[in-house]
């Protein structure tokens, strides 16, 4: 589960003597109870990182999501998601930032995703008004110091102090239709503010709303600020303007969540050195402690956490999908069914833009050509995509070819025993993963699938990937392409064939049987050899396969290499066989139908 990932990060830092190897049975016997202590008698093991189930859910004030006439885009409320903590932070100048969060590393936040250093909005400060501000040690200077220098009645080198009131009227001069020049805060008062869109409640609850909507994941504010009090400048220089002393650009240093609630004289050392002074170049009035409130919006959660949040306990969470182009082919079973439309919305947030399209398999591979039923459940309704694998473009129609993803590293692996002089057959090819892999290596490709849509795929991805030259595709049935290609004199010699289709594959080597009959039998003469795809559930997969070659060959085959590709099932094997073509088996020749009888 997730929330015991968490959990787990206090016990090591808490109880490190549990963990370590111990000498006699009896100090053994005291250290697995004192980690079994550790384990479930830790104060803070519940109580520590960013969970769905720990921190508080906004108000409907903040949300809006409970309000009447909420409109949602899908079957659960994703404002629902939102969690609030509370954390001490230390308000710092920002040019110390990065020397300060290597010193404290160890009592920052340090949570996934989120970053120790946090800016305050409306904080920063242009350089061109920054020296018209009160300086860090508030000696008590000019509020304010000219930014032009008056006409006709002071040189160039002289400025002036003007009091709010003439600065104010300055600023309002330079007015144009962009707004206020060089102040983007006056700006945002020269323009009419417009209209928020989805308003709720009078408008409340479009604050975090807006951010689901933005892709926010997180948001730091401040709840409690210095109490120095200060001019209200907020006319001025806007509504973002937070009151409090100005000396420059601050940044928030987020401590760690443990330290949200303790007093100053509780705090660790390091951050009373900082607070203090010290060897540091800020000073106390500067470097501040602070509280804050940090919300992490459902964008933040991973996908697990949130359908372990929304699935029923009794459910296991699916965690995997395979990956083609846009399109996350699912595989639910039927415990999850139900709930499908949920995981697919699910899937379809935290993946996107990478995925735009959830589909489920209805029902297992049983036609001839190799074609999944597919269900849509989220996302556009288009299955036509564009894979890249291993630099290789193909498109790509899930309703009408093949295609499995997964299998990408065994492709490699196969076109990586190929060399440059080698003539491919691809008795099965499909869209062409393997054919288009291996033409930009060997010398010739001859491709050839049942299904005329794969082979018009496979014609496209040929020419998308500038390889007309060096394939020729066909639409035929294995066994008669394989007869077909050999009896004829081909002027490429076939030295490599590939038969990938695991579950009947082996029911078409009987097409070897006397390809070669026609030809002289010769030492010389060149054997293909023959890479062959199956599955197996035997406990010894490996002699099954080999026994079911033999089978179909009739022959027995010597030399065999057997490689197991990956597990698809409880027990079921997809293996790949590599072995030269038996002489036997390729010069066999035909038994006439009265030979062999007894004579009468």
């Amino acid at each position: 589960m997730a929330s015991s990932a968490f959990a787990i990060r206090p016990y090591a830092i808490f109880f490190p003597f549990s963990l370590s190897p111990s000498k006699t049975s009896n100090s053994s016997s005291y250290s697995v109870k004192a980690l079994n202590l550790a384990l479930f008698s830790t104060p803070d093991s519940d109580h520590y990182g960013p969970a769905l189930r720990r921190g508080q859910r906004p108000t409907p004030s903040d949300t809006g999501c409970y309000a009447p006439g909420c409109d949602q885009s899908s079957n659960f409320d994703r404002l629902s998601f939102s969690r609030t903590f509370n954390i001490a932070a230390l308000r710092i100048p920002a040019s110390d930032c990065s020397t300060l969060e290597d010193r404290l590393r160890g009592h920052l936040l340090n949570w996934p995703r989120i970053r120790n250093i946090a800016r305050v909005p409306g904080d920063d400060i242009e350089p061109d008004i920054r020296n018209l501000l009160r300086n860090a040690e508030g000696d008590g200077g000019q509020r304010l110091v000219s930014l032009v220098q008056r006409a006709g009645s002071i040189s160039d080198n002289m400025t002036v102090a003007m009091n709010p009131v003439l600065y104010r009227e300055k600023l309002a001069k330079e007015f144009n239709c962009r707004g206020f020049l060089k102040f983007r805060n006056l700006a945002r008062m020269s323009r009419p503010k417009k209209k928020k869109k989805n308003k709720i409640a009078e408008g409340e609850g479009v604050r975090v709303k807006d951010r689901v909507q933005k892709k926010e994941y997180a948001v730091v504010e401040v709840t409690g600020e210095s109490e120095v009090k200060e001019d209200d400048m907020s006319g001025l220089l806007g509504a973002d303007f937070r009151s409090g002393r100005w000396r420059g650009s601050t940044r928030l240093l987020l401590l760690d969540e443990r330290l949200a609630d303790k007093a100053l004289q509780e705090l660790p050392e390091a951050v009373k050195a900082v607070l203090k002074g010290g060897d540091m170049p800020c000073k106390l009035p500067v470097c501040e402690l602070i509280r804050c409130q940090l919300t992490l919006f459902y964008n933040y959660w991973h996908m697990d956490e949130v359908l372990e949040t929304l699935l029923p306990e009794s459910i296991v969470v699916p965690t995997g999908f395979e990956t083609v182009g846009h399109i996350a082919h699912l595989n639910l079973g039927e415990e999850h069914l139900p709930y499908k439309k949920l995981i697919a919305q699910v899937v379809l947030d935290k993946n996107w833009p990478k995925i735009q399209t959830v589909v489920n398999k209805i029902d297992a591979i049983q036609n001839d050509y190799r074609t999944m039923q597919l269900e849509i459940l989220a996302g556009n309704h288009s299955l036509v995509t564009t894979v890249v694998e291993n630099g290789i473009k193909f498109l790509v129609d899930l309703a009408k070819v093949y295609w499995n993803s997964r299998l990408a590293t065994e492709r490699q692996r196969l076109v990586r025993s190929f060399t440059s002089s080698d003539v491919v057959c691809d008795v099965f090819s499909g869209v062409g993963p393997i054919t288009i892999s291996a033409a930009k290596k060997v010398k010739y490709v001859y491709a050839n699938d049942l299904n005329p849509h794969a082979v018009e795929y496979l014609e496209r991805n040929v020419v998308l990937n500038k390889l007309d030259r060096k394939i020729e595709a066909f639409n035929m049935d294995g066994r008669r392409f394989i007869e077909s290609l050999f009896s004829s004199q081909r002027s490429y010699p076939i030295t490599q064939v590939i038969m990938n289709l695991p579950n009947d594959a082996v029911e078409f080597l009987d097409a070897f049987r006397g390809i070669f009959r026609r030809r002289a039998r010769a030492d010389s003469c060149s054997l293909p050899r023959i890479h062959i795809y199956g599955f197996s559930k035997a406990l010894n997969p490996e002699f099954d396969f080999h026994e079911r070659i033999n089978m179909a060959l009739c022959e027995t085959v010597i030399d065999v290499k057997i490689y197991r590709v990956r597990l698809v099932g409880p027990g079921k094997w997809m293996l790949c066989a590599s072995f030269i073509l038996p002489k036997n088996v390729a010069f066999e020749q035909p038994i006439l139908e009265g030979e062999g009888k007894e004579q009468v």
